[in-house]
């Protein structure tokens, strides 16, 4: 199969995500400043996850330019990780109703990391695709799985945090958003130490 239509179906249901997150967000009771400081706590935690939606589309594409054809492994490893990353606007609205309480901040962590595991899983199958033809592996493709370790590595440590320091949490989170803002972000020094 032709990952093309993989990757049309994907940008799909990833718009999809993106327009779900946005209706959650509401006008505040109180109107002026007062009114707008109550949601300043909703619109950082939105920005977080559309930032880490949209970072996860960027790498998706750049992940796929790499392989023209896919198999069946592919696609249940891309359902997989769609599936998880489609949670992401149900636990974004969870930990705004609960006004980013332990609990609600460390479901919200382990969707995240959940995406992110998933998203490795999807690249291991390429990355077997690409064993499976004889094809050698992309030079980068070692330093981005490291950073998919890092993330998750970072993503577990943020759990305990939420139970003392939510906002900690959320932080650790955020630090995860700035290792894949852009996709070549540590790579190119890999692709020079080689």
């Amino acid at each position: 199969m032709k990952s093309t239509r993989l990757e049309a179906f994907s940008d799909g249901v990833i718009a999809v995500i993106i327009t779900i997150m946005v209706l959650e967000l509401h006008v505040p009771a109180a109107n002026g400043l007062p009114g707008f400081l109550t949601i300043i706590p909703k619109l950082g935690i939105y920005a977080l996850s559309f930032l880490m939606v949209a970072i996860y589309w960027v790498n998706h594409h750049e992940l796929l330019r790499r392989s023209e054809k896919i198999n069946y492994r592919v696609l249940w490893a891309n359902l997989l990780f769609l599936f998880l990353l489609s949670l992401v606007p149900f636990f974004t609205d969870y930990a705004q109703e609960k006004h980013f309480d332990s609990f609600s901040v460390s479901l919200y962590t382990i969707v995240m990391m959940s995406s992110g595991g998933a998203f490795l899983v999807l690249r291991l199958a390429l990355n077997q695709l690409h064993k499976l033809r004889g094809e050698p592996l992309p030079k980068q493709d070692r330093a981005e799985t490291i950073k998919h370790v890092t993330s998750i590595v970072l993503y577990l440590a943020a759990l305990p945090v939420a139970y003392y320091k939510p906002v900690l949490s959320l932080l650790l989170n955020l630090l995860v958003t700035f290792i894949w803002i852009a996709p070549e972000l540590g790579v190119r020094r890999a692709h020079s130490d080689a």
